[in-house]
């Protein structure tokens, strides 16, 4: 009589379902396993790439920024030159100013106080006297100058107007004419105390006669 042992092989089938079952789940897992690696490792590129844009553009901003920054230091650095060579002007000039004497103050004074048509011819100074000569084409031309004259501290007032006196004199140049037709000039002379000066004193009157 053959006996067939069904339940050894029923035992067998069982192991080998589930070795297979075990196998499978350690290749799902497995698989897992990569697919999640592979996708954190394309997210992590994905957000490297990100990264290496916006740093790029950052360094691009950056780059335009340090451009801007330059163009505005230079302009910066030229406004300091200039301001500069300002200053220095100016100091140059405060320095002339302090340093001028009262001769070249008298003389830039006197030559602002000249009205239309007329003219200086003589200029000295004699101790703290000056006298101007000149000509003019009309009295209110003298009377403008000695006003303009006292428009300033440098020279006492009154201006005192020595002499005034008219001058026929022939002029020259004109075309066609058989004689050169004559003008009348007048001739004039100012004199002018500086302002400060101590006035010379005047002489002691001697004793007369009989005088004891």
């Amino acid at each position: 009589m053959i006996r067939v042992n069904l339940l050894g092989g029923e035992r067998q089938k069982k192991t080998r379902a589930v070795a297979f079952d075990a196998g499978q789940r350690l290749t799902a897992a497995c698989s897992l396993v990569l697919v999640v690696a592979a996708g954190l490792i394309g997210w992590w590129y994905w957000s490297l790439a990100q990264t290496s844009a916006q740093v790029d553009t950052d360094i691009a901003a950056a780059q335009q920024e340090v451009a801007r920054l330059q163009s505005v230091i230079t302009e910066v650095n030229q406004f300091d030159q200039q301001r500069t060579q300002l200053q220095q002007r100016v100091q140059l000039i405060e320095r002339l100013r302090s340093g001028q004497g009262l001769p070249v103050q008298l003389l830039d004074h006197v030559s602002r106080s000249l009205p239309d048509m007329l003219w200086l011819t003589v200029m000295s100074q004699v101790n703290n006297e000056v006298t101007i000569e000149g000509r003019s084409t009309t009295l209110i031309g003298v009377s403008d100058f000695v006003g303009n004259l006292g428009n300033t501290p440098l020279l006492q007032k009154p201006i005192e107007i020595v002499s005034s006196q008219i001058e026929n004199v022939q002029a020259t140049g004109a075309p066609g004419a058989p004689g050169a037709p004559t003008v009348d000039l007048i001739r004039f002379s100012v004199k002018a105390q500086i302002a400060g000066a101590e006035q010379p004193a005047a002489p002691a009157a001697g004793r007369g006669r009989g005088a004891q």
